[in-house]
């Protein structure tokens, strides 16, 4: 019984911060993140003052915590892809997973959230970048790391690789959506330009292990 109980808080306080990380970022897109308090995201979430509180004490926690959860709100980012061996393979989980995540809505209003108020709150884009883009880039920038040790890579700049690889996936999925409100590529078009983005990292970086070019 105690075990019930035990579960069914959890489901309880699981939904609560969901439904709380769920209002502040409706209210900050129409408020703005200066212009919303947590006693109006409380009466938003329906949740008590005290109960937001508990876990929240400051907007900028509750803004962590989005930010968190966004970012890690798909498959693990900590392991993008499959065991390197197979840089087609890898890539193509990768990238998909990228694509699912940038391209959800929640992904574009936090963008357009930060983008908003970066003037007058700097410290919004320091945490979009530090809690959630920063780790799933190091992510991705490890799984080439070992692409090229595994010598199925010739990847001499890990870094600028993934910002090439992720860059030409976000410039699809996630950019137009900040500036075009209509903007729904298909689930067929995401694929097209996971798999466009995979050719052109194979292209350019792809190896076979016995390559005498690999070092």
């Amino acid at each position: 019984m105690t075990a019930g109980l035990s579960a069914h808080h959890q489901r309880l306080a699981r939904r609560k911060r969901e439904a709380i990380t769920a209002a502040a970022t409706k209210l900050f897109l129409e408020r703005g993140y200066d212009g919303t308090s947590l006693a109006k995201i409380a009466q938003e979430a329906a949740v008590s003052k005290s109960t937001l509180f508990k876990q929240f004490p400051t907007k900028a926690a509750l803004f962590e915590a989005i930010v968190t959860e966004y970012w890690k709100g798909g498959p693990d980012p900590a392991a993008p892809a499959a065991q390197p061996g197979d840089l087609r393979a890898g890539l193509s989980a990768t990238g998909r997973q990228y694509a699912d995540l940038v391209g959800r809505p929640a992904m574009a209003a936090l963008f357009r959230i930060v983008i908003a108020e970066l003037p007058r709150f700097p410290e919004l884009g320091r945490t979009q970048f530090e809690l959630g883009k920063l780790p799933y880039f190091i992510s991705v920038q490890h799984y080439l790391e070992a692409e090229h040790a595994a010598g199925t890579a010739v990847v001499p700049d890990p870094e600028s690789a993934t910002n090439q690889f992720l860059g030409m996936i976000a410039n699809y999925v996630l950019w137009p959506r900040m500036l075009l409100a209509d903007w729904s590529p298909t689930p067929a078009d995401v694929d097209h330009a996971v798999e466009e983005a995979v050719e052109t990292m194979l292209a350019r970086y792809g190896r076979s292990a016995g390559d005498p070019q690999h070092s």
